[in-house]
């Protein structure tokens, strides 16, 4: 709390330093300025989607404020091959208000982002194919993507322009998303059509849901560069609680914007004990680019590599990943994956050591192609409906074909809902 006592602190301290400075009233609070403006553009935390993206969402106001809403939900059935392989129906969700108002020059933002996916993803785990991170039911999780956390975002930002083409801005959040990697799969324009996770989730975004998160930014005409303290911890299995801890992380994130349609970000970290089950401290980098056209084509290339401190030895992953509308109602997806996998025997540590003895590797790499289509089906109000599929094919190390078969696979069938008012 002390935190967000100074933040509001500074907010009405810049606010009043610019009336004083002026001597004139504030402006008309119901009309955005230039720092509401900016605080409505970022897609979670300080992240950022390139300009020219139609963003899906719904405007409306209450009195003074400016109010964002933006959610979508996915009814996901999944069929995998192999002897790892597994079945579900599920759905994976989110909804989120971003509130707005004028503060003299300044802007102040209030978020706050739900899921219902501890209700919705049973047995606290869906199943995905060569996916490890986090815990479920006491163990790691392997060969599975966790549900996200009931409250996704709880956040206070604040930003003002201090000089023609500078804005500072100040991010806290209980509950919310470090300056650390690309824009997270839930809510990156190049993904929305995929329900699933990637498998490069825990190397390059998955500290979009941290605990006790501090980002201070100042962007400069095209550039942007931001430090955020944060709590290394990942999420614990209770979905429906905020972990608060100190803040024993840190990273930095620097973004250029070279035109409305594409974005380039590159940031590194050194995260405290992110795994429940693993002693090491995880020194994350990443680098992406994601270029958006205002009709909404857009594609992002994407890599991180994760360095464990105790372990002392570094895993990379890359991804590629399009969504293409080929008409106004049809879209196709795809998104091409490495990884070197060092977590799939978790839960065997036996079985981890005989295979390093045989092989001297600790990682082994992991590749995947999905291809999907999306079908628009109907508009109600700002409620958009779809219904898609997508197909995953994987090639693997041979050293991994006894425990998931030469040629494993997976489909995933569904029905998608979005907020988007517009045509």
């Amino acid at each position: 709390m002390k935190i967000l006592h100074i933040i509001l602190f500074l907010a009405g301290a810049l606010s009043a330093q610019h009336e004083h400075h002026h001597h004139q009233p504030e402006a008309d609070s119901s009309a955005p300025n230039e720092a509401s403006s900016y605080l409505l553009s970022f897609s979670s935390g300080t992240s950022l989607n390139p300009a020219s993206w139609p963003m899906p969402m719904a405007m409306t106001k209450a009195g003074s404020w400016n109010l964002m809403w933006m959610g979508q939900a996915f009814l996901v059935g999944t069929q995998q091959s192999g002897p790892r392989g597994g079945d579900k129906i599920y759905s994976a969700n989110w909804g989120m208000l971003a509130a707005t108002r004028n503060l003299g020059k300044g802007s102040l933002m209030l978020r706050g982002m739900v899921s219902l996916d501890p209700l919705t993803v049973t047995g606290k785990q869906y199943p995905l194919l060569f996916q490890t991170g986090e815990s479920a039911n006491g163990k790691p999780i392997v060969d599975g993507q966790h549900p996200h956390d009931a409250i996704m975002e709880l956040s206070i930002h604040y930003a003002r322009p201090l000089a023609e083409h500078t804005i500072l801005n100040i991010y806290y959040a209980p509950t919310g998303d470090a300056a650390l990697g690309p824009v997270a799969f839930p809510h990156r324009a190049s993904a929305m059509e995929l329900p699933q996770a990637t498998l490069g989730h825990h190397w390059q975004d998955s500290t979009h849901i941290a605990n006790n998160v501090l980002t201070l930014g100042l962007k400069y005409r095209q550039f942007r560069i931001e430090a955020s303290g944060f709590r290394g911890k990942e999420p614990n299995e209770n979905r429906w609680n905020i972990d608060m801890g100190k803040m024993d992380s840190y990273s930095g994130r620097l973004t250029w914007q070279p035109s409305r349609n594409w974005l380039a970000q590159f940031s590194a970290a050194r995260i405290t004990r992110p795994e429940t089950f693993h002693l090491d401290d995880v020194v994350r980098t990443t680098a992406s680019l994601h270029y958006t056209q205002p009709q909404g084509w857009s594609t992002s290339i994407i890599w991180a590599r994760n360095k464990k401190t105790i372990g002392r030895y570094a895993t990379n992953s890359f991804l590629a990943e399009t969504v293409r509308p080929v008409t106004r109602r049809n879209l196709l997806t795809a998104r091409l994956e490495w990884s070197q996998r060092d977590e799939l025997f978790e839960n065997d540590h036996d079985l981890a050591h005989e295979l390093y003895e045989q092989t001297g590797k600790r990682a082994f790499n992991v590749s995947g192609l999905t291809v999907g289509y999306t079908r628009e089906l109907a508009k109600t109000g700002a409620l958009r409906t779809a219904a898609g599929f997508n197909v995953t094919t994987y090639a693997i190390a041979n050293a991994l074909k006894p425990y998931y078969g030469s040629r494993p696979a997976a489909v995933s069938v569904f029905l998608r809902f979005r907020l988007q008012a517009g045509e």
